[in-house]
């Protein structure tokens, strides 16, 4: 009887994908599950997407779910959070939010454990929000138990992590979309495409502009909250004592502590970086490579418990002669991405958007400006390089599941684009020039540097390497 189900099941699943007009059908091996929204017609009442959300804290609250559930077929079904509070205020927020934009909800049930939740057959997808050092344990899991993923960036903490995700991601044949959202905003997308359609004429440099973050937080030890279960939230990380600086606020949705702490994550080099650094290998072309050569200097705090970098300073340089310079943003050289070539330059950010109320920095002005006008008026003609077009990144993720067609930002490259950022850290904790392999992902003759690509991992938290 489980043969003949897994034989129809494969059987629909190939028919699905000549109907849509796919290029292949998913890597063998690939688990036999369809979402129960490909197998309706577009308009039909049942069309919808089932979805869990792990780890509902401001990301996903402020960002993440409502940008989902606006639309009225993707029905967020189940939330995740090992902080009891956090979870059951992100049920009401669910319910609350379909009742006032549809008159109607379903109940949404809650987990503490992500795993009880991946193991629900009636989900289809999952939005990943947890601190960065789950990343990638939970979308490999995710993508093994047959859900799609959307996961927040930074796609993991370190680079062996992240090539073991992308992996399971490839294998398994899931959708994976990553949370780099400026790829879904049309100044970051038509600034690419003029670098790459030459209007700068042969590009030489780029100049990333990020943030730093502050010394300080308090490492006194305090009591766990009830409610919380902190010893799985520090996952695979080695154990030290709760102290709310650590972790997240007892109360409200400010910016955690976490963020703060390399514990956890590499600080804004990954944080805000993987969306800028994403963005410059989409314009150079190198979204699926990196650097060949490294260099960096970063201000580490003395003390206090926030121990991630302040001002820093990297350099990089990719095989194609582009260097990539990353710096602290100022006053002068405000957050967003400089291209500079023969011919001129062209700044871009994000302006005014944020995606939560608690994000870092402000910009006043265009988002999108050049050293001519002209440059940006020219305009990419049909015979040139054009980008993939997404107007919602949210939307373009739920439309990827639908079609079974590769999202805008797919796993392997989110994980060069993090991949960057971890390599620039790794130069700046070591402060000296780093030779690189991109084809490898190997330190060149560097026993040192590549001892810092992967971390030693807490048990019972490991990731599991086989299938």
């Amino acid at each position: 009887m489980r043969d003949n189900v897994l034989t129809r099941r494969s059987f629909i699943r190939t028919s699905i994908a000549a109907g849509a007009g796919l290029a292949a059908i998913p890597a063998i091996g690939a688990p036999l599950y369809v979402p129960s929204s490909v197998l309706k017609g577009e308009n039909a009442p049942s069309n919808r997407i089932n979805i869990g959300v792990i780890g509902t804290g401001r990301i996903a609250l402020g960002h993440d779910m409502p940008g989902v559930m606006k639309y009225e077929s993707a029905h967020i079904i189940a939330v995740c959070d090992l902080d009891a509070r956090r979870v059951e205020e992100a049920r009401k927020q669910v319910i609350a939010f379909r009742k006032e934009k549809f008159g109607k909800a379903d109940e949404v049930r809650t987990y503490e454990n992500y795993e009880e939740l991946l193991a629900n057959p009636e989900i289809d997808a999952v939005i990943i929000c947890t601190p960065d050092h789950w990343h990638a344990k939970i979308a490999i899991e995710a993508v093994r138990a047959g859900k799609d993923v959307y996961l927040e960036k930074p796609t993991s903490l370190t680079i062996a992590e992240g090539r073991l995700m992308s992996n399971a991601v490839n294998s398994t044949g899931r959708i994976f979309q990553l949370g780099t959202q400026q790829r879904s905003s049309e100044q970051f997308r038509y600034a690419c495409e003029l670098v790459r359609n030459g209007r700068i004429g042969t590009l030489r440099e780029v100049e990333i502009r990020l943030p730093g973050d502050p010394a300080g937080g308090n490492a006194s030890p305090m009591p766990v909250p009830d409610g919380f279960n902190y010893e799985k939230w520090l996952g695979s990380t080695p154990y030290v004592p709760y102290t709310e600086d650590r972790v997240h606020p007892k109360e409200g949705y400010g910016r955690p502590g976490w963020l703060r702490c390399e514990q956890f994550g590499a600080g804004m080099i990954t944080g805000w970086g993987n969306h800028h650094f994403d963005i410059a290998q989409w314009a150079m072309g190198t979204e699926y490579t990196g650097p060949v050569e490294i260099s960096g200097s970063a201000e580490f705090p003395r003390e206090g418990l926030w121990d991630v970098h302040g001002d820093y300073h990297t350099e990089m340089l990719y095989a194609n002669g582009v260097k990539v310079f990353g710096i602290t943003e100022t006053s002068e050289k405000p957050n967003g991405i400089l291209f500079t070539g023969d011919d001129g330059w062209i700044f871009v950010c994000r302006g005014d958007y944020k995606a939560t109320a608690s994000d870092p920095g402000s910009f006043e002005g265009s988002p999108l400006v050049a050293s001519d006008p002209r440059i940006l008026k020219a305009g990419i003609k049909d015979s040139e390089v054009h980008l993939t077009v997404s107007e919602d990144h949210h939307l373009n993720w739920l439309n990827a599941i639908r079609t079974r067609r590769q999202p805008v930002s797919p796993a392997e490259v989110g994980h060069r684009s993090c991949s960057v950022c971890l390599l620039q850290h790794i130069a700046m904790r070591l402060g000296r020039k780093l030779y690189w392999d991109p084809t490898l992902e190997r330190f060149i003759n560097d026993d040192e540097a590549n001892a810092l690509l992967s971390r030693p991992e807490r048990y019972p938290y490991q990731i599991k390497r086989g299938l």
